[in-house]
């Protein structure tokens, strides 16, 4: 699955390595985001052909129906819960203006906010960095590159926005949790021995 991905936008994520790294012999320019991402996709066979065929290739998710899960049908037309809908501009995975239809199809109250730059670094853009920018539209118009015409820049990280909206819909704030003090018994510090394994092992 991520060679596929990787091979979507196959420039940035294959070639400029190969020239850079192996036929220029450079050391990898150092950038914290791909070490997180190299802890790769580990799907089973069986899980990534379902994924890749049902959400991706036939769209299930925007049909009544379309998905099924454990024998139950998924309808998101049934979801009446306020949504926070994030897409990024640079996303090669999940095109923004092919996310965006799912802003029609929700019961519930959609907030939609598209972040700048891609599905990493748009996403983990904290406000300290002061990086990127984010754009809103409360409107919610069936074409996305309409409600991007009206829709109002703002500068650095969607977090701010976002903060706001859980302050309005998440509810009271309660003091956090100390893992062990319920019924469950911690399994073992974090971040746990699994991030240790090797898939090869």
């Amino acid at each position: 699955m991520a060679d596929m991905f990787n091979m979507m936008r196959e420039n940035d994520l294959i070639w400029s390595f190969v020239v850079n790294n192996y036929l220029m012999g450079r050391d990898p320019m150092p950038f914290d985001l791909l070490y997180w991402n190299s802890d790769s996709t580990r799907l089973p066979a069986t899980m990534l052909a379902f994924y890749l065929r049902k959400v991706y290739q036939e769209n299930g998710l925007m049909t009544p129906g379309g998905l099924e899960l454990g024998g139950v049908p998924i309808d998101i037309g049934k979801i009446e819960t306020p949504t926070y809908y994030l897409c990024t501009k640079e996303d090669h995975i999940a095109p923004w203006r092919s996310g965006y239809p799912a802003t029609q199809a929700f019961a519930g109250p959609v907030r939609f906010v598209l972040g700048g730059s891609g599905h990493i670094a748009g996403v983990i853009n904290p406000p300290a960095a002061n990086k990127y920018c984010y754009w809103t539209n409360a409107k919610l118009p069936a074409d996305p590159d309409d409600w991007l015409a009206k829709a109002k820049r703002h500068e650095g990280s969607w977090w701010t926005d976002w903060g706001k909206w859980l302050a309005k819909n998440g509810g009271a704030q309660v003091p956090a949790r100390t893992p062990g003090d319920g019924k469950l018994k911690p399994i073992e510090d974090a971040p746990g021995s699994y991030v240790k394994i090797r898939a090869s092992e």
